[in-house]
Parts: structure tokens; C-alpha cells; sequence
């Protein structure tokens, strides 16, 4: 029997999203710097088995049908491109909320790559491992790795890995899915700003830096989901709270404070008042796959 294979499928955390304009594909021009956070789900292989997917955890009952699951698309789209690759059982503990702005299931997809590289003997850098992660999604390159970089295009251009402060930080979802083609239904505009150039690495600085790069798409999340407002301004009026902002298309929302106890004593505040809302204390870095 073959050892099973275990990745973890980290959060992707938009901490800048900045709309540079429609290309004549449809798609939106983008430019964003993404990190990730402790918070992860969590997907294992059984090489030995059969092709199939089995989903667990919290938020398996949200995830869809198994067959449009990302995770056996991405497995679809490595096969596409090598010739011999094996699958087998992937068993995929779902943390992560659905439709979120976090990027779970791109980050399933490219935890999923990474096991049949790793079952097949697949480089990490072999090009028809990142062709497959685009195909399966414009998110899932930048989560082969999971390390900050500055995404631009659609999100297949990818800077070197940047080197961030470690950011403490409240995550919170208010448990209202929203679709990324609403809120792009609903966007009118760029607010403008600055292209992101050199990212400062000390914690005061960066933040600083963060308060001049915002994400555009939160005026049209917040009409088509009234709560990523509420939820803003619940985020904004924690104790010792540094920034509260939108990651990706919403409707989750995250809030850096200075120190790993301050984000945990804000997390058990906001817990106890909003019990239905989904509130993880994280730590948001450079590396955490």
C-alpha cells in the first residue's frame, strides 16, 4: 500500500486588488499582492486507490457536486498535459468558507497538483504544472507555491516571492456566499491609486503602505451584500485593530493588528458578539504552505 500524501490548501488573502480595466476576452485586468494565512484546508492521496474525491469538514455540505469539484478538475487538467500521470483517492476537509474571497478552491486545486507531482515524481517548476493551474483557474497559480507575490493579468503574471511582515489578523465571514460575477456586475470603476512598486517589509511601514492600496471591488461587494459593509465597520471598531479590509470579491473580510495576542482577544470579542458569523484569529505571511 502506498503512503497516503498530505497538503495543506492555505487561505489566499487579497491584501491589495486594484481593476486596471475589461480586456476583449471579458475577463478584468488585475493587479494585486496576495499572501497567505495559517488557515487551511486540508486534502490527502492515496495513489493506490482509485480515482475519487471524498469531502469532509465544516463547510463540505457547501462545496457543490464532487464532479465540478476543482480538485478533480485540476487532476483532469495535469492528465491533459502528461502523458501517464495517476490520480487515486483524494479525501479534501473542507475549513475554508465557500465562495468566500479566499480562494479555497483554487487553493484545493493547487494542493492537488502538488500531490500527483509529488506521486508521479512531477517537478514543482515543471511548466505543464503551472499550464494546468491556469487552465483550471486564474487563482490557482499563485497557490502552487503559497508565497506573497504581486499578481497582475488575470493572475497568470506572478512576481518573484516577496518577503512581508508577519501580519496578525482577524479573518471573519458573515456566512453569505457571493459570486465573484456579481460583484464584477456590479463594479463601475476603479478608484485609482498607486501601482504597487517596492512592498516595505518592516510592519509599520507596510501598513502604511496598505492604507494607500485599497481593493476596488468592495463598493460593488458591498451592493450586492449589504453585510461585507456591516462587516467593515464592525472590523474597524475592534480594539487596537490596524486596518480592516476586503479580501478578494468578498464577502470575507480581514483586520491586522500589531501583535498575535491583540488579533486573538479581538477575535473572542467579535465571537461573542456575532455568533453566527464565521471569525478565525490567522496569521498571514510570506510562507505558509
Amino acid at each position: 500500500m502506498s503512503a497516503t500524501l498530505l497538503e495543506n490548501a492555505s487561505a489566499k488573502i487579497n491584501l491589495t486588488l486594484r481593476v486596471l480595466g475589461r480586456r476583449s476576452d471579458g475577463y478584468h485586468e488585475l493587479e494585486s499582492l496576495v499572501a497567505f494565512a495559517d488557515v487551511a484546508d486540508t486534502l490527502t492521496l492515496r495513489p493506490d486507490a482509485e480515482d475519487r474525491l471524498e469531502i469532509g469538514g465544516p463547510f463540505a455540505s457547501k462545496s457543490g457536486p464532487i464532479a465540478d469539484n476543482l480538485v478533480l478538475k485540476a487532476c483532469a487538467a495535469l492528465k491533459d498535459r502528461i502523458a501517464g500521470v495517476e490520480g487515486g483517492l483524494f479525501r479534501l476537509e473542507k475549513n475554508i468558507p465557500v465562495a468566500a474571497g479566499l480562494g479555497g478552491g483554487s487553493a484545493d486545486a493547487a494542493a492537488a497538483l502538488r500531490l500527483a507531482a509529488r506521486a508521479n515524481s512531477i517537478a514543482f517548476d515543471d511548466p505543464r504544472l503551472m499550464a494546468a493551474a491556469l487552465a483550471v483557474g486564474a487563482d490557482v497559480p499563485v497557490c502552487i507555491a503559497s508565497r506573497a507575490r504581486v499578481m497582475r493579468g488575470v493572475g497568470e503574471l506572478l512576481s518573484q516571492p516577496i518577503d512581508l511582515p508577519v501580519l496578525p489578523a482577524v479573518l471573519v465571514n458573515p456566512r453569505e456566499a457571493l459570486a465573484t460575477r456579481d460583484v464584477f456586475g456590479k463594479f463601475t470603476g476603479s478608484s485609482g491609486g498607486n501601482r504597487i512598486a517596492d512592498v516595505p517589509r518592516e510592519f509599520g511601514a507596510f501598513i502604511d503602505f496598505l492604507k494607500r492600496h485599497n481593493n476596488d471591488l468592495t463598493p460593488a461587494a458591498i451592493a450586492c451584500a449589504p453585510v461585507v459593509g456591516e462587516t467593515l465597520r464592525t472590523l474597524q471598531a475592534l480594539p487596537k485593530v490596524e486596518l480592516a479590509r476586503m479580501s478578494g470579491s468578498g464577502p470575507t473580510c480581514f483586520a491586522l493588528f500589531g501583535s498575535q495576542g491583540d488579533a486573538v482577544a479581538a477575535a473572542q470579542r467579535l465571537g461573542d458578539q456575532q455568533k453566527n458569523w464565521w471569525v478565525r484569529p490567522t496569521m498571514i505571511g510570506s510562507a505558509q504552505s
